[in-house]
């Protein structure tokens, strides 16, 4: 396999675990612009793709094999409550890539019931806005700030 391949799937892979992943290791492995945003925006959506659609079989294994003996009622659960209540799917969208994990926003979004279609392009719009801004900072104007201070 290829050292550019294995860079690009690094890239889309840590992405689907923590959005801000895609572009520092795309600024890390020196990959472009363009390509730095569509692993990015790719990494998120297969994330939301696959907790969208298997979220609910996902939250009740997990809340039967872990989450015995839960307090139902915990200051983070009511948190999400009141970002949920106050900003509904766009909120949780918007504050995915920055606060929540590409998991946790699709998790969130999909245990209070959002429709599969609208979690799926809220988020979308989402990841690409944050991936041009964060792909923007740190790939290119990282490399700026980085030449700048080696002094070349």
């Amino acid at each position: 396999m290829s050292t550019e391949l294995i860079k690009y799937l690094t890239v889309f892979a840590w992405t689907m675990v923590k959005f801000i992943f895609g572009p520092v290791l795309s600024a890390l492995f020196n990959i472009s612009f363009l390509p730095a945003v569509l692993l990015t925006v790719g990494g998120m959506m297969a994330s939301v793709v696959l907790f969208t659609f298997a979220g609910r079989a996902i939250r009740h294994w997990w809340l039967l094999k872990f989450q015995q003996n839960r307090i139902l009622f915990t200051p983070k659960k009511r948190r999400m409550v009141r970002i949920w209540r106050k900003y509904g799917i766009w909120g949780v969208a918007a504050l995915t890539p920055l606060i929540f994990t590409p998991i946790g926003g699709t998790m969130i979004a999909v245990s209070f019931g959002e429709k599969k279609h609208k979690i799926l392009l809220t988020m979308f719009i989402s990841a690409i806005f944050w991936a041009l801004v964060f792909c923007s900072l740190i790939v290119i104007l990282g490399k700026e700030v980085f030449l700048h201070l080696t002094g070349h």
